[in-house]
């Protein structure tokens, strides 16, 4: 990647950049930046002529730094960069200007093409998304994947003096801090375990399915239940397999499994609660769960089957 400047300062001139352009050695990405060879444009290429045409400062943010951070997949849409907020850049196509007080600050050291530190793309990316529960998701989902930690996280958040849903992201970082990794373990450790006063389950429990290391999403190690959430809709054979594997090994070492998708603890949440209480009543809770609310559906009975599902 190139951009006009430079190549008139290594001794181009603008008929030689002409030449090249015409010929189809070299392409145009945005207005003044070249790549330099034909064919194909990658994604890595388009990072860098964003920033280039962007400027002193500019670094990639927002959806364009979390896929190169591993928060989401590979991004195809416009190219987002953040630069200084007293700073204009031309709208381009393919291109996605963010301004910030900030951005020199939030730019990490050493990583090239230059962009956001992990934690300010969290941030970012919360501030981005179109409601609190998916802004919520993005800390869970960056400290599941061992990106960063709760306290690197609830710093980069104390930075921003404009924040939305501000209470509501600090609350969920306490919480992620205990070992909820995805939203959908959030969502079960507010509306099922606190919401209905079960017993606090350890997170992301270690053990071992055979010589495999295996993390546990809740553990109640007292009472010898394990609690799994399935986050995703649906699930490759070869996940589902071992997950078998895994229920299968915990249950033959002594130890139940109930497992639950979105649908149910959100949809749910009191039959859910209601379930989990029975199972540890049998394994020796002595506990009552309390309901969540006057219209709560958590039954006297503590029956051992969801409501609507006998048959």
């Amino acid at each position: 990647m190139i951009t006009r400047g430079q190549a008139l300062a290594a001794g181009a001139d603008d008929n030689g950049i002409q030449g090249k352009l015409s010929s189809g050695r070299w392409q145009t990405l945005l207005s003044g930046v070249y790549l330099t060879h034909g064919g194909p444009v990658p994604r890595a290429a388009r990072n860098w002529a964003a920033v280039l045409f962007a400027g002193p400062a500019a670094v990639l943010s927002h959806e364009s730094a979390a896929a190169i951070w591993g928060l989401s997949a590979e991004a195809t849409g416009p190219v987002h960069v953040t630069v200084p907020h007293h700073r204009r850049v031309r709208a381009q196509h393919g291109l996605l200007v963010h301004r910030s007080s900030l951005a020199e600050q939030t730019r990490h050291p050493t990583r090239l093409p230059p962009l956001t530190r992990v934690e300010e793309t969290v941030i970012d990316l919360t501030q981005a998304a179109p409601d609190g529960a998916r802004a919520i998701g993005w800390l869970a989902q960056a400290c599941g994947r061992r990106l960063t930690t709760p306290d690197r996280l609830l710093a980069a958040l104390r930075r921003r003096k404009r924040l939305r849903w501000r209470a509501e992201l600090l609350a969920a970082v306490q919480d992620v801090a205990q070992g909820c990794h995805s939203l959908l373990e959030l969502r079960y450790l507010r509306l099922v375990e606190r919401a209905h006063g079960l017993p606090t389950g350890r997170r992301q429990a270690p053990g071992r399915t055979g010589r495999r290391r295996r993390y546990d999403d809740v553990r109640y190690e007292r009472w010898g239940l394990v609690v799994e959430l399935d986050g995703a809709v649906a699930h490759p054979d070869e996940t589902r397999d071992r997950d078998r594997q895994r229920d299968n090994s915990t249950i033959a070492g002594g130890t139940l499994v109930l497992r639950y998708g979105w649908g149910e603890v959100t949809g749910r949440p009191c039959a859910v609660a209601s379930q989990v209480a029975a199972v540890l009543r049998r394994g020796g809770w002595r506990g009552v769960p309390r309901p969540c609310g006057p219209s709560c559906g958590l039954p006297g009975d503590l029956p051992g089957d969801l409501p609507g599902d006998r048959g």
